[in-house]
């Protein structure tokens, strides 16, 4: 099922939250510790509570990969656990060079068959071009995000010459 189709059959059907997935070690609840497997169990609890609810699941991919070998795993066995109906979105917010953009996106949908991604523009049009070249599946583009730092370089007004297609522009 296209990853568009997912989302209207879920509007459709009056579900509208998207579940996040960003199942950090140090905050489980305590009662979990002696689980072989923490991480599975709390984020199996978390699917089993909200599947009849949830129009999407959202995992944010730091918290997978920062656990090397054992993160690819709960990722994978998370994936698993997702009714096939409902949309999984791979939050990495990816964006880097064409090659790298590539790869990138072959893991989150070939891979992992994600259906949808977060992507970070900054490097250009080439940095997310891969991921558009999917076209059932969804992708999520920063435009503007409401972190404190982001300030730091989305909201500067810049005195600035630049160079558009061919020609140089007063940019204020």
């Amino acid at each position: 099922m296209e990853a568009i189709s997912k989302l209207k059959d879920a509007n459709n059907s009056g579900k509208y939250i998207c579940v996040g997935l960003d199942t950090d070690p140090k905050k489980l609840p305590v009662h979990l510790s002696s689980s072989s497997n923490p991480i599975l169990e709390f984020n199996q609890r978390i699917i089993e509570s909200t599947k009849d609810l949830a129009a999407a699941y959202k995992l944010n991919l730091a918290f997978y990969e920062s656990q090397g070998t054992l993160g690819f795993e709960n990722l994978t066995q998370t994936l698993s656990l997702i009714p096939n109906n409902i949309l999984i979105i791979a939050d990495g917010k990816r964006g880097d060079i064409g090659n790298t953009s590539n790869l990138y996106a072959r893991s989150i949908f070939d891979h992992f068959n994600f259906d949808a991604s977060t992507l970070n523009p900054f490097m250009g049009k080439d940095s997310v071009e891969p991921f558009l070249d999917y076209k059932d599946k969804l992708n999520f583009i920063l435009v503007l995000t409401s972190n404190p730092g982001s300030a730091d370089f989305q909201k500067q007004k810049l005195n600035t010459r630049i160079f558009i297609s061919g020609s140089i522009k007063e940019n204020s």
